[in-house]
């Protein structure tokens, strides 16, 4: 009997407090995710060190060879390229994020998942946040490149 009272009073504790909400402003005036304060760069190419637009040319195939290396030590328990996993696949990334967005989402993303509109719906989808790898800006753009590469050729590098 005592569990079903205690029970009953932490429901009623947690509606009494709000619903869960917590991209609900509390005046009602409007989200308060962080998503507001965004430029429309951040919006489109996301939150990081990448604030401008990059030129990445060609692909390079030793930087994707690199990449690939990367992706196998750092990226693959969590992401396939074809299929979900922990995370989202990263076979078509490139196709549907920008270079910039890759970049900036690999060198920050829990800025990215608790701010950016794009990882805060991944968050949800996937209920789990990208742990940051320890990367460098250009082993980064390496592991783009080998994305790229995968997108253009469906040659998956590794070994």
């Amino acid at each position: 009997m005592y569990r079903i009272v205690f029970l009953l009073l932490l429901v009623f504790l947690w509606t009494g407090c709000g619903n869960g909400d917590e991209t609900a402003d509390p005046n009602g005036a409007g989200a308060t995710d962080g998503s507001a304060d965004l430029t429309d760069f951040e919006l489109e190419h996301g939150i990081g060190p990448v604030t401008e637009r990059l030129n990445l040319g060609e692909v390079d195939l030793e930087k994707a060879q690199r990449g690939a290396d990367f992706y196998d030590s750092r990226c693959a328990s969590c992401h396939r390229m074809e299929n979900r996993f922990v995370g989202p696949p990263l076979g078509n990334a490139t196709e549907n994020r920008s270079h910039e967005f890759l970049i900036n989402f690999i060198l920050n993303p829990e800025e990215m998942t608790n701010r950016h509109p794009v990882g805060q719906a991944l968050l949800q989808d996937y209920l789990t946040i990208m742990p940051y790898q320890n990367v460098t800006k250009e082993q980064a753009v390496e592991i783009v490149d080998f994305l790229r590469y995968y997108a253009d050729t469906g040659e998956d590098l590794r070994n």
